[in-house]
């Protein structure tokens, strides 16, 4: 790490954290040197000081100094969720010798979500450690984007305001950036803290109420499988976030009455497209908090109809745009197929199961989907014309 007496011109260096940039006190090789040791004990006092002042510090001067890694929270209305994830946070293990910082982006919310982040900030008096920033636009995509913007480290942590994330969550979200340099995106393991039995068959639809489970060991996300991770947990590079996503994406987010969903992956679709690796890291663990009403049937069921409206766009993400003609009408077919064979297997409970009903959901909106989406495009031209305020659908 550079100090004051460097030249002030250059960024201070925040790819490591002070432990591994040599800032740390040396090992204890016997009792008898005492003398050596105190004064080891002292410098490592020193650095670890220096470590902490950078987050004020770039606060004043953000394009020299650069902190170590950013937890962001697109919050709606979050006031009473927001306190266990902060908790959480606030008592990272593993984290004192990174300079970090959480922000919280409040989405329009009209309840006491304000209040709540000044109360945490007055109770830890750390100044610069927690954010506080507005997105009036609505949706979690536009949220998140503005996040990217003010962020001050070149790693970002994506967590939702019900997203609780494990004690060693930063530590290890920071290690496997700096060891894999070539992944834009990568994703926690997440488990479900349910709030009510789920139904029966629930882990067919799991991945679709952000749960990610692969497995113990670190694992790519193979372009040519079509699955990536979710945005609870999710971490990526500044960079790659605002060289590639779009601010005004074509999937917003579930804003007001609309479930349309998809933004998450359309975001790291962007990313994986410019070349960008997508991981799956099982050492960064997050439970997500999932309400009684979340597993309900209306709920899911416009949950998965969101999910298939929005299928057409990050399809075609996918593949180059001069197949996209071709491919339409092969997704369709494949879709019909789907539809089918869901109705041949289960018959009557395609309908009666909540899960099976899920499914044939999905299916189905995914037909329409280029339909929808085409005719919203339409419409937003419209307006654009002819001078008309947008509204999300």
């Amino acid at each position: 790490m550079r100090t004051g007496r460097q030249k002030s011109a250059q960024r201070i260096n925040s790819d490591k954290p002070l432990s591994q940039a040599g800032l740390v006190l040396p090992k204890r090789s016997n009792l008898s040197e005492n003398s050596n040791l105190s004064e080891s004990s002292n410098l490592s006092e020193k650095y670890e000081r220096l470590g902490r002042l950078r987050e004020p510090i770039s606060r004043v001067f953000p394009d020299q100094v650069c902190l170590d890694f950013t937890v962001a929270i697109a919050t709606y209305n979050g006031a009473k969720r927001l306190p266990d994830v902060l908790e959480r946070l606030y008592w990272q293990i593993g984290a004192e010798n990174l300079a970090w910082e959480i922000i919280v982006v409040d989405n329009n919310s009209t309840d006491d979500t304000a209040k709540v982040v000044a109360a945490f900030q007055q109770k830890w008096n750390r100044p610069g450690f927690l954010r506080y920033a507005v997105e009036t636009r609505q949706g979690a995509g536009y949220a998140r984007h503005q996040a990217a913007r003010i962020a001050r480290s070149e790693l970002i942590g994506f967590l939702d305001d019900d997203n609780l994330p494990s004690m060693l969550w930063v530590q290890a979200a920071h290690r496997f950036g700096l060891s894999h340099p070539k992944a834009g995106v990568y994703g926690s393991r997440i488990k479900g803290a349910f709030e009510a039995e789920p139904p029966p068959g629930f882990k067919r639809i799991s991945a679709f109420l952000a749960l990610t489970e692969r497995g113990d060991a670190p694992r790519i996300y193979d372009p040519e499988k079509k699955v990536l991770p979710p945005s609870a947990g999710l971490v990526v590079r500044r960079k790659a976030w605002l060289d590639h996503v779009p601010e005004e994406q074509v999937l917003i987010g579930r804003a007001g009455k609309s479930m349309l969903g998809g933004e998450d992956l359309e975001a790291v679709l962007h990313i994986q497209g410019a070349g960008w690796e997508v991981w799956y890291n099982s050492a960064m663990r997050v439970y997500h908090k999932i309400p009684a009403r979340r597993l309900e049937r209306p709920y899911l069921i416009s949950l998965f109809r969101g999910a298939g409206l929005s299928r057409y766009h990050t399809r075609m993400l996918s593949v180059a745009a001069w197949q996209r003609p071709f491919m339409t009408p092969v997704y369709m077919a494949n879709d019909l197929r789907k539809i089918i064979r869901h109705l041949i297997r289960y018959r009557q409970h395609s309908f009666s199961d909540v899960v099976a009903a899920c499914e044939l959901t999905l299916y189905t909106y995914s037909l329409v989907s280029p339909f929808f989406l085409g005719q919203r495009e339409l419409k937003k031209n419209l307006q654009r014309l002819l001078g008309i305020g947008e509204s999300h659908q």
